[in-house]
């Protein structure tokens, strides 16, 4: 099926690159955890080498970690943490055990995925302020222990960038990240980058409604760009519907090709690097 953004002029749209890292895919959720293994090869396939694997809830990070050991295809990198959309299930001893495992598990580079989405809302109104207030308490003590451990941190976000941005401001964290699905202005932009952060692009770039984005990622710095799929969720245009899978970071990369001016070798190189030094892994 062809997407529905053609891409720009004078641009091909068969680009290709056989090193892509998928900075955002949730392996371990049922859409893709029932057949694994085929998805997996079908990425590699289409040249994805490396998977970062963000957590949502504690009760996954065990078996995350697990997945890592048995995973031999490629090779997977962890965020431990917890999703603001799992945030009224937390509870403070899930936060000390999820310190311990940042801080003595090899395997886990980031802490994540962490935010505030503010598009939740409860019954009522009080409910809702309470929701928020505890995404808040939460979102702060992992953005803590992040900072104590020197980890680099994976940012979700749905109406909360300025919430975001005051508390990475309030604790002076400097170790940097991920902010996850960007979509915004130049200005949204640089206020992350600004404090050490990339910025996730995935398929938010193939939709013709989403100008604002597509030409602030055309005019960004190499330097500020990480793809992902967020798989299962979030497909490309013209796979609306359909359970979006790490092999379509092929074609991320490609819409982010008809957008750029770069090479493809160039672009391809840049993200691979811009990822290891998102996430703090060797080059």
């Amino acid at each position: 099926m062809q997407l529905s953004v053609p891409p720009l002029p004078n641009r091909s749209f068969n680009q290709s690159c056989e090193q892509l890292f998928d900075t955002h895919c949730h392996l371990d959720l049922p859409e893709l955890a029932a057949e694994l293994p085929a998805f997996l090869d079908s990425a590699i396939k289409a040249g994805v080498r490396r998977i970062l694997v963000p957590a949502v809830e504690a009760a996954r990070w065990p078996g995350l970690l697990q997945l890592q050991q048995q995973t031999t295809s490629l090779r997977l990198e962890l965020a431990l943490g917890i999703h603001p959309w799992w945030a009224q299930h937390a509870t403070e001893t899930q936060l000390d055990t999820l310190a311990n495992m940042v801080r003595v598990e090899a395997g886990v580079c980031a802490v994540g995925e962490i935010g505030l989405d503010f598009v939740l809302v409860q019954e009522d109104e009080e409910a809702t302020r309470k929701l928020h207030q505890w995404q808040q308490t939460l979102f702060s003590a992992q953005l803590a222990l992040a900072a104590k451990a020197g980890k680099p941190v994976v940012l979700h976000h749905r109406k909360s960038q300025p919430a975001l941005l005051a508390e990475l401001k309030r604790q002076q964290f400097s170790q940097g990240g991920i902010l996850h699905a960007f979509s915004g202005s130049t200005a949204q932009a640089h206020a992350f980058l600004d404090l050490g952060f990339k910025l996730g692009i995935g398929g938010t770039i193939s939709y013709e409604r989403a100008q604002k984005t597509r030409d602030t990622v055309r005019k960004l710095p190499l330097s500020a760009l990480v793809v992902e799929t967020d798989a299962p969720a979030m497909p490309l245009a013209g796979f609306q519907g359909q359970v979006n899978t790490p092999a379509q970071l092929a074609l991320v990369f490609q819409q982010l090709c008809a957008l750029r001016t770069e090479s493809a070798d160039r672009l391809g190189l840049a993200l691979w690097q811009n990822s290891l030094a998102a996430l703090h892994l060797p080059q």
